[in-house]
Formats: C-alpha cells, sequence, structure tokens
C-alpha cells in the first residue's frame, strides 16, 4: 500500500476539522494554512470527500466545511479509501531480471497479503477521534508545566 500526497492531505484536512471541535464550517482557506496543503488541491480532495459523505459544505462568504458526522464515526481506511480508491494491497519490492527457481520456491505474494490485511485492520479501527486524542496530548504535553 502507497499512500499518495492526496490521501495525507484527506487524512490531515480532516484532523483539522475534528480539532475544531464546532459545527461550524470552516473556510479552506484557513484549513490549507493551518495544515500547509495547497488551495487549489484541497480543493479536490474535499470535494471528493464531500462526494463520499464525509463532509458537508456550504458556498459563500460564510461558507466553509464541517464534518457529516462524529469523528469516532470516520476511520482512517474510509478517508483514505474516499481518495485513493480501494487499495490493491501492499505494493511489493519490484523484481528485476528473470525469475529464477529459488523465487518461485520462496515467493513471499502470502506474505505481502498478510502485511496488507494488517495495515487495513490498523487504519479501518483508527478514527478521527482517536487522531484527535494522539493530537492534544502531544500539544498537552509540549506545554511547559510551570510558568515563571
Amino acid at each position: 500500500m502507497r499512500i499518495s500526497a492526496k490521501g495525507e492531505y484527506a487524512v490531515k484536512a480532516m484532523l483539522d476539522l475534528a480539532l475544531s471541535d464546532t459545527d461550524e464550517l470552516r473556510p479552506i482557506q484557513d484549513i490549507a494554512a493551518r495544515r500547509d496543503i495547497p488551495q487549489r488541491y484541497l480543493e479536490q480532495v474535499l470535494l471528493q470527500l464531500k462526494r463520499a459523505g464525509f463532509l458537508v459544505s456550504r458556498r459563500g462568504s460564510s461558507g466553509g466545511y464541517r464534518l457529516s458526522r462524529s469523528p469516532d464515526q470516520i476511520t482512517v481506511g474510509g478517508v483514505l479509501r474516499a481518495v485513493e480508491g480501494a487499495f490493491a494491497g501492499l505494493e511489493p519490492p519490484r523484481r528485476t531480471g528473470r525469475a529464477s527457481r529459488r523465487d518461485a520456491a520462496g515467493d513471499l505474494s502470502e506474505l505481502w497479503q498478510e502485511v496488507s490485511a494488517a495495515v487495513s485492520a490498523v487504519i479501518d479501527r483508527i478514527t478521527l477521534a482517536d487522531l484527535k486524542r494522539r493530537a492534544e496530548e502531544r500539544e498537552r504535553m509540549a506545554r511547559p508545566m510551570y510558568h515563571i
């Protein structure tokens, strides 16, 4: 499995909306600036996420985006599949040259299938609420304990 920039941007944008913790619409330019994502590219990503039912949006000066449901109901796997399509599985190392007899005896395709299944299980288990808790914990730990 290889995650593209589009997939990473989708998860970053969705996490940004989950962290906002409000039903207010968030302008796309704000999301793009906070997450360092090119706005034109983010527009395409958010449109795909809206079509997949993850976002609600409104146009205009008071427009923007918000999550269509609670962060604990949205998995990373769902977000990635919305923008990446169905995963073909983990990409095994590329072979160069001709296959040898040794390759046939030591075929690793089952291993790559197991690894791919494990990755899918993780991204289907992790929700935006989980990522939000992790981000808030990192922020809390980064703050100084005492103010002088």
